[in-house]
């Protein structure tokens, strides 16, 4: 990351008490430690959670994949309402500590459905409801330190920046590319050293390895709170969103001024003395919300220039702040089908298809690897590339783009979503193969699920994770920086939590084709062998459930450069208008 000169000096406002210093690099060990920390555990647990449903848990593998994609789209639900909470009333420093003792709590929980043996069911044996309600309550735990973690974190190290300097931009931009770096180191150290205790040891020290870090992670995040840069929530930022649509509603019927309409000398154009946010000039989209902003004989002015009624008179910033969230939706919508392809199969399937693959280290090795240690690969991709791209290209692209990231953050989102197709054309053609060869040539034995294990190796699957983590590469890094910079400067922990919602609309999608795909397969025969997504992938036709994710990827990218194009950045930043 970029060193920040800027970072320690004191910027002045208008008082002592506004009075904020900037310790970027200073602050980062322990934002970044504890984030990694926590994403080893919290990776450690849910990482292997489909194996442990179907083999502790003794799960059907639809029932637990719909489980694990409820789960995931949970998780990713309830950043919305921590990140509102964070900029409406508690701060994001306050919702992050919330959410790290949550979080300890969660795996605690989960620990002890491994380490008691009254808390899991016997082989072969279905969980009793106690026992189920036990390991969900530690689950919901995890829920609750997600909807903290996920909006707060990485804004909460944004604002250790100063957002007034080139420097301390260019610093910020960059805060996100290392910030995804070290994410992946986290997730490949849990997908190794965690997931193999836990499935060549011990369930119960595999959990509890998990528990112990998040433990050492509240240590280093507390040890840092008197030099960070704490930003006060400014009241519901939802709450002027309203009064625009409110005020517009009202003044729906009246004419906005023109050069050839006297009727109302201008638009509201007032700004607070104290205002911290960038000013947003007047824009051509949306139109209809100008009219909030009509200075009409009824409405009253305050000594201070402010709005008498702010529900019948809002100021263009006001107006603006709206239209930027307005744009930002339909680029939002396209990413709930890219994660279909690069997170969600790779979460489930992908674990499925490597537990009826070759899992030996080598010829005649008795080392097996462990299914869900092979998303290692997803994270070797961006560990590649993030580097590269950040030190070398950009300044290259720099000088042909003139743009200051190299392309703009709709390119990088359009050329990730386009790895992402060809990611589930590969694993298509990937399970193809496997399937094949466990049906035409001796296999190595039966899977724990009970179907044929095919002598095809499981580093065959190394192609679709890593593109699987390229696309991530280029996207997500790309989104969340986009909702960051695109959203208003006091909703920024709910921008950032779009990013999840995103990722939760995705899951929940996946559950229900999942099931749609199960229950109208399965009876198209009586015998049920044309189920594309049987317990044995060997009998069902999974390569074909691919290809369809492939083709909604496509539908959705030829929807996204639409959207992209139509696009406006907020005040006129990051290129502009469009791709």
């Amino acid at each position: 990351m970029e060193n920040n000169n800027e970072d320690q000096k004191i910027v002045s406002t208008t008082s002592e008490e506004d009075v904020v210093i900037y310790r970027g690099a200073r602050a980062m060990p322990f934002i970044i430690g504890m984030e990694t920390l926590d994403r080893i555990g919290t990776s450690g647990i849910s990482s292997n959670l489909m194996v442990y449903l179907t083999t502790v848990f003794n799960m059907k593998n639809v029932i637990a994949t719909v489980l694990i994609n409820i789960f995931n789209g949970t998780i990713y639900v309830t950043p919305l309402f921590g990140g509102f909470l964070s900029d409406s009333y508690f701060g994001r420093y306050n919702t992050i500590a919330f959410a790290s003792l949550s979080s300890l709590i969660g795996m605690t929980i989960v620990m002890l459905t491994a380490a008691i043996s009254q808390l899991h069911p016997e082989q072969h044996h279905q969980p009793t409801d106690w026992q189920l309600a036990f390991l969900l309550t530690g689950l919901f735990f995890l829920v609750i330190a997600s909807g903290g973690f996920r909006p707060c974190l990485l804004p909460f190290g944004a604002d250790q920046f100063n957002p007034g300097t080139e420097s301390g931009k260019k610093a910020i931009s960059s805060f996100f590319n290392w910030y995804y770096f070290t994410l992946c180191i986290a997730l490949i150290i849990s997908l190794t050293l965690i997931i193999y205790v836990q499935s060549n040891l011990s369930w119960a020290i595999g959990y509890a390895i998990p528990s112990c870090l998040m433990f050492i992670a509240c240590i280093l995040f507390f040890s840092g709170s008197k030099m960070y840069v704490k930003v006060k929530p400014q009241g519901s930022p939802l709450t002027s969103v309203a009064q625009v649509f409110v005020a517009a509603i009202k003044k729906r019927k009246l004419k906005l001024p023109t050069s050839q309409n006297s009727m109302f000398s201008s638009l509201f154009d007032y700004v607070p003395v104290h205002n911290m946010k960038s000013k947003l000039s007047n824009t051509n989209q949306f139109r209809f919300l100008d009219k909030a902003s009509i200075i009409t004989t009824e409405d009253g002015i305050n000594s201070d220039g402010s709005a008498m009624n702010p529900w019948r008179l809002c100021s263009i910033q006001q107006v603006e702040e709206v239209k930027c969230i307005i744009r930002v939706i339909p680029i939002w919508l396209s990413s709930i089908i890219y994660h279909l392809a690069t997170v969600q199969q790779q979460q489930t399937y992908t674990i499925l298809q490597a537990l009826q693959s070759d899992r030996q280290l080598g010829n005649g090795s008795s080392f097996m690897v462990p299914a869900a240690s092979y998303g290692i690969f997803t994270y070797f991709s961006p560990l590649i590339w993030i580097p590269i791209y950040d030190q070398i290209l950009v300044p290259v692209l720099r000088k042909y783009t003139r743009k200051k990231d190299g392309l703009t953050l709709l390119q990088r989102m359009a050329i990730g979503m386009v790895i992402a197709i060809l990611t589930m054309l590969v694993s298509a053609l990937v399970e193809r193969h496997r399937r094949h060869l466990a049906l035409t040539r001796p296999t190595l034995g039966i899977s724990p699920k009970g179907g044929e294990i095919s002598s095809m190796s499981a580093f065959w699957l190394i192609p679709q994770l890593m593109l699987a983590g390229l696309a991530e590469a280029f996207n997500s890094i790309a989104q969340i920086q986009f909702y960051y910079q695109q959203f208003p400067e006091n909703m920024r922990s709910i921008g950032t939590s779009i990013f999840f919602c995103g990722m939760a609309g995705s899951s929940y999608l996946n559950g229900f084709l999942v099931s749609i795909v199960h229950h109208v397969t399965s009876r198209s025969s009586s015998s049920g062998d044309r189920d594309w997504l049987p317990e044995d992938l060997n009998k069902g036709r999974l390569d074909y459930f691919f290809y369809s994710i492939a083709c909604l990827g496509f539908v959705n990218f030829v929807y996204f450069l639409v959207c992209a194009n139509w696009y406006r950045y907020k005040g006129g930043g990051g290129g502009g208008g469009g791709l």
